[in-house]
Parts: structure tokens; C-alpha cells; sequence
């Protein structure tokens, strides 16, 4: 048996011999090391290299197994493992070693620089691969004859999701769940027949919102804490930067409400929700220059959350799920907010959006009406409506 020094020893003496370009040499005296019985841990890492510099992949094959069932995440071996699968024509095989190595690297703080490179090298391997993987399903499907303009939106994310393009991002309201809801990140201004009479309005909203501005530069924090709950812990808690003019929250805010006269008529023509307490619902959402809401979700899938672009500098864009689109003044974005969402201004002035809900069009009158006293049940158990703005 071999005690620790004298396996150390052989280790040195093999690495010395792959140095000299003789990894028949060091597998044999790594092997010994390994066939001892000793307790020593085994050094199936340089054993598959020696393997690998012999060309011997049985044998590299044997030691990244060993060495991975004793080490599942071991990010050399991974890669190891990956080459190997790649030069023997397996290539999803490989894919799913290397995705795996990355995914081990994003949670190890000190990865060597020869490694970095080596999952550089990886990184690179599989973008080439999604495009190669996405040509192939495209040239199957052209040969059914599905050309890309005869293809779905939906046919068109699918193939996304399959390839790694997208990534599947569901409903995951934080407090209440409605099952059978279809996920939809945004939904398109041309299913609500009430859009174009309030965008019609977008210029005397903003006047008043202009109104609002002169008379206060900043806005209260769109997120505070309440004393009574848990406090939370990012850095927009009681920060300016994210700012909220509150006009309804299930009653009118007063005094903005009276300041706001058509932004307040304009939302009787909304089918927003009636909940005792808390909706219907309407703000000035304000970010300034340089602010990121970072990602989230909403605390319900019962609605969806609309934004009227009111002053949108350039720089500015906004995430639901695998999706990225802009404001453009004017023109409402509609989203399900209890798909994670993210917001950016990078430009050089502030953006204010008009924010309100609306109920989600796929439930029916009658499950709105008990989705209501539900809502309602809820609050009134826990003795104060919920803030369901975020």
C-alpha cells in the first residue's frame, strides 16, 4: 500500500513524464497510484489526459467516467468528457457536458485561466452548434414546405425554445394563482377595441402629466416598506429613482386624482378591475436616467398590466420573459406582469408611463365576479388590501 508522500511522489514523477512528451510513461505511473488500494484518491483527471495524449479513448472514456462519478461537477473533466463525445460524433452528447460545464463555472469564483479559456472555447462550441441545429430544422422544414413566412409566431418560438434561443420563462404570480391562463408575455394592442380611443388621448394626458411635473420634480418611491411586514432588501426600497403618482387605488388619490381630470375619465372606458380596497388601479410610473428595475413578477395572473408611454427618452427598454421591446410614445404595451420583467433607462432624462390593470380576457364574466369577492375575502382576512402595483 502507498502512503499519501509516496503516491504524491509518483503523481510528480508522471506529471514530469507528460511534460517530456511520455504519457505512456505517466499513465503507468498514475495508474499505480490508482490501482494501490490505498485509500489514496485517484488521479483519474491525469489518467484521462495521458489517455487522451495516447489516443486511446476507451481508456480516457474509463477515467473521465471514474472521475466523474466521484465528481459529478468537476469542471475539467466535464469539458473532458464533452471532447471526447464531439470527436466521437455524438455531438448533443457533448452539448450537454459542455452546457452542464458552464452552468458548474457561474458558480466557481476562481476558475483558473487555462480553464477560462478552455470554456471560452466551450461557450463558442455551442452558439455554433444552435446555428447549425437551427439550419438543420429549417431545412426540414422547407423541404415540407413550411417556408418561414408560412410558419406560426408560435411554430416560430418553438423552435426557439428548442434551440436555446429563448428561454421558457412561465406565470409565476407571488401570491395568487389562476389555473388554465395562457402565457402570453405581451399582448398586442389590436385585441382591445378601447386602445385607440385612449391613446387618442395620449397628448392631453400628457399635458397634465407636464402640469404634475411642474409642480413636483420627483415622485414618492414606487416601493416602501411597511413596518407591519417583512422589509425588502433591493435597492429601490424607498428610492426616488423608481417613482409612483398614485390617481386610483380603488378610490381616487387625492388631491392628484383632481389634478388629472382626463387621465381619469380616460380610464372609465378600461375594463379594469372592481375590487373593494384595490383596483381599480392607475399611476405616473417615473424611472429616472440610469435606473434598472431589476427582474420580477407580480403578485397576480388575474390581470394584465398596461403602460401608456407618456416621455420616453432614448435608452429605454423593457423585458417580460424572453422578450425585449421598447416604448414608443403613445402606444400602450399590454403584458402579463407575473412573468418575471425588467426595466432599463439608459438614456440621459426620465420616463414616465401611465400604469394601470386591466382583467385578463380570458376569464369569462361570471369567474371575474367571484374572482372579486374572493380578492375581497382575501384582503378582508388579512385586514388590509394587498399592493398589487409591483
Amino acid at each position: 500500500m502507498l502512503t499519501q508522500a509516496e503516491a504524491d511522489q509518483i503523481v510528480r514523477e508522471g506529471v514530469a513524464a507528460m511534460q517530456r512528451g511520455a504519457p505512456s510513461e505517466a499513465r503507468r505511473l498514475f495508474e499505480q497510484v490508482a490501482d494501490a488500494a490505498s485509500g489514496v484518491a485517484a488521479p483519474w483527471l491525469l489518467i484521462a489526459q495521458a489517455c487522451r495524449a495516447e489516443r486511446d479513448e476507451a481508456g480516457e472514456r474509463a477515467a473521465l467516467d471514474r472521475l466523474l462519478a466521484e465528481q459529478p461537477r468537476h469542471l475539467r473533466g466535464l469539458v473532458m468528457k464533452g471532447d471526447l463525445l464531439g470527436r466521437q460524433g455524438d455531438t448533443r452528447a457533448a452539448h450537454s457536458f459542455y452546457m452542464l460545464s458552464l452552468k458548474v463555472a457561474e458558480t466557481v469564483s476562481d476558475v483558473p485561466p487555462g480553464l477560462r479559456a478552455e470554456l471560452q472555447r466551450v461557450a463558442a462550441e455551442l452558439e455554433r452548434g444552435k446555428g447549425d441545429y437551427r439550419a438543420h430544422l429549417e431545412d426540414a422544414l422547407a423541404r415540407g414546405g413550411w417556408t418561414a413566412t408560412r410558419l406560426s409566431q408560435r411554430v416560430r418560438d418553438a423552435i426557439a425554445l428548442a434551440n436555446g434561443e429563448k428561454q421558457l420563462f412561465l406565470q409565476e404570480p407571488t401570491t395568487f394563482y389562476f389555473p388554465g391562463l395562457p402565457q402570453i408575455q405581451f399582448y398586442e394592442r389590436d385585441a382591445f377595441d378601447w386602445v385607440p380611443s385612449l391613446e387618442a388621448q395620449t397628448g392631453a394626458i400628457r399635458a397634465e402629466l407636464d402640469a404634475v411635473l411642474a409642480r413636483t420634480h420627483d415622485f414618492p418611491p414606487y416601493v416602501d416598506d411597511d413596518e407591519n411586514r417583512p422589509g425588502k432588501v433591493h435597492n429601490l426600497v424607498r428610492n426616488r429613482d423608481w417613482g409612483a403618482f398614485h390617481l386610483l387605488r380603488g378610490e381616487p388619490v387625492e388631491p392628484n386624482a383632481s389634478l388629472c381630470p382626463v387621465t381619469m375619465a380616460a380610464q372609465k372606458a378600461v375594463p379594469q378591475p372592481v375590487i373593494r380596497g384595490r383596483s381599480p388601479m392607475a399611476l405616473f410610473s417615473l424611472l429616472k436616467p440610469g435606473t434598472h428595475i431589476f427582474p420580477h413578477n407580480g403578485m397576480l395572473n388575474t390581470r394584465l398590466i398596461c403602460h401608456l408611454p407618456l416621455i420616453v427618452p432614448d435608452g429605454c427598454r423593457f423585458r417580460v420573459g424572453n422578450e425585449v421591446r421598447a416604448w414608443e410614445e403613445g402606444k400602450l404595451l399590454i403584458f402579463d406582469d407575473s412573468i418575471e420583467h425588467e426595466a432599463w433607462n439608459d438614456g440621459v432624462s426620465r420616463r414616465v408611463v401611465l400604469l394601470f390593470e386591466i382583467w385578463r380576457p380570458e376569464i369569462p364574466e361570471e369567474e371575474r365576479a367571484a374572482l372579486t369577492t374572493l380578492f375581497e375575502a382575501i384582503d378582508e382576512f388579512r385586514g388590509e388590501p394587498l399592493d398589487t402595483s409591483g
